[in-house]
């Protein structure tokens, strides 16, 4: 079901529509769709439609935006729990023995993210995408044409980390043994600039692909990446208005390592390199201080909140109120589909209405349901550069769109909108999917691939990735103690004595 073929596009309408634009509710309206952008909202006079779909008794919203997302992790997706981010890597991002996949099995791995995002609500995602030891270009394309061939909008990464990685953790050659460290060093980090080239030629290659598909650069943290790769990085994501997206303050161990690297937090560090700017994305920022937020707010940078994968690593939760008060820009995300096992945005959405009620008695601190609405379409539009595309159904913005049936279950009886979408929803009501004015999704299928199929595919490729994995799984098990005692040795340090005088903001939301 093709839209935007004829002369007038398409259109949604009936005589109960409910419209929502920006964060105005609408009880009936009618949107049109001329080629890849809406061109009429609330009224479309007597314009007609090659394509019409019925809006009685339907609501029509922006698609969710998924703002940090791992499609590599899928693979290992209900594979591990009760490990900290930092013992959890060695096996997800094992330091020794990683496979390199083939571009066939990198495609089917997005493939199966990108169809349950489409078919639960996500339109527009973030895929931060890492490849051991480099991504290679051939990988790279995989990515970007299996988020062309399932209809999504996406921004898609190579992720660099060009630091050796036993020296981008606090404490860890007092603990590893020589022999065990000789076995990591041997494997030399990627090289920085051989990947600012890689970046440069996925941006001219890729960036604008399909209309709705761009790159962005990830230098993974600032504990993880050399000073001088991201700054020319930053000119990068500068020059082409393209996210700087990066991990900052996840866990303990890394509130821990600002001070211990760089005598300052991680965030301060930022700063004083010029790396806190308009195009940057911080994933988590959950031990962050009151001057981390105040400068963080100052820049008018974006974090990304990953409730869920941050409940499973057991990481802390981000004070997000309190940087929406600073003025910096909220968005939400998944995380890796190891560390929260979906995709599923509405189950970020009520996950993150609910986390921050158990943080402090003091309501005013509490998130709305709007305040989530916000986060988990224009907030995130903003994280990735594309507020002026898409998050919000208004004239000249791209068609990217939900049509959700009101006559369900988790919409009866009917109440507030906003604390439906994010307390009762959970994507059953979705019955069309549309991205940049095509439906891509209609009453739970994707229409532009054969979901069985890939599926099937994936899972026969699945035995022999499985036996590989698990002899370097095996290879990394001998890091697992002393990863876990720079866990628990991180854990039972005083966190804000370490933060040079500023009063920790993490606890209060």
């Amino acid at each position: 079901m093709a839209l935007g073929e004829g002369s007038h596009g398409s259109i949604l309408n009936g005589n109960y529509a409910a419209t929502w634009v920006t964060s105005a509710w609408k009880s009936t309206g009618d949107v049109l769709i001329d080629g890849d952008s809406i061109t009429a909202v609330g009224y479309a006079g007597t314009a007609t439609a090659d394509t019409v779909i019925d809006g009685e008794g339907k609501l029509v919203m922006p698609g969710l935006i998924n703002s940090h997302m791992h499609s590599p992790e899928a693979l290992y997706k209900g594979r591990y729990s009760n490990m900290p981010l930092e013992v959890w890597m060695l096996y997800a991002y094992p330091i020794l023995g990683a496979q390199t996949l083939t571009p066939r099995m990198v495609y089917l791995r997005t493939a199966l993210c990108a169809i349950e995002s489409l078919k639960t609500g996500s339109t527009c995602v973030t895929d931060d995408v890492y490849e051991s030891p480099n991504q290679t270009p051939e990988q790279l394309d995989a990515v970007f044409q299996a988020y062309e061939d399932v209809g999504l909008r996406a921004t898609i990464s190579g992720h660099l980390v060009d630091r050796p990685f036993l020296d981008t953790i606090p404490f860890i050659r007092d603990l590893v043994p020589r022999d065990l460290c000789a076995q990591a060093d041997a494997l030399p980090p990627a090289d920085g600039t051989a990947w600012l080239a890689h970046c440069r030629d996925a941006l001219a290659q890729h960036h604008g692909r399909a209309g709705r598909l761009n790159f962005m650069v990830v230098p993974s943290a600032p504990q993880r990446c050399t000073p001088e790769v991201m700054q020319a990085a930053m000119e990068l994501a500068q020059t082409h208005d393209v996210p700087f997206h990066t991990h900052i303050l996840e866990t303990r161990v890394q509130a821990v390592t600002g001070q211990e690297f760089y005598g300052e937090t991680l965030i301060a560090y930022m700063h004083r390199l010029g790396l806190l700017q308009r195009q940057t994305t911080i994933a988590h920022s959950i031990w962050v201080t009151d001057h981390d937020i105040e400068l963080m707010g100052e820049a008018g940078v974006s974090i990304v909140h990953n409730v869920i994968s941050n409940q499973k690593l057991g990481a802390g939760v981000a004070p997000v109120k309190r940087m929406l008060r600073a003025g910096i820009n909220v968005a939400l995300g998944s995380d890796g589909v190891s560390t929260s096992d979906t995709t599923r945005m509405f189950a970020v959405m009520h996950a993150a209405g609910l986390i921050h009620n158990v943080q402090t008695p003091d309501m005013e601190l509490w998130l709305s349901a709007q305040e989530v609405l916000h986060a988990a379409t224009l907030g995130g539009a903003r994280s990735a550069c594309l507020d002026g595309v898409t998050g919000s159904l208004e004239v000249g913005k791209k068609a990217d769109m939900l049509v959700l049936d009101l006559n369900t279950i988790p919409f009866t009886p009917l109440n507030d909108m906003a604390n439906h979408l994010v307390y009762c929803e959970n994507g059953s009501s979705i019955t069309h999917a549309i991205v940049n004015g095509e439906v891509m999704a209609e009453d739970g299928k994707c229409l532009r691939v054969n979901e069985a199929e890939l599926l099937a595919e994936l899972r026969d490729a699945m035995p022999a990735f499985k036996e590989a994995h698990e002899k370097t799984e095996a290879l990394n098990h001998q890091f697992d103690p002393y990863f876990r005692k720079i866990h628990e040795r991180c854990a039972g340090i005083d966190v804000g004595v370490l933060r040079m005088g500023h009063e920790p903001a993490w606890g209060r939301p």
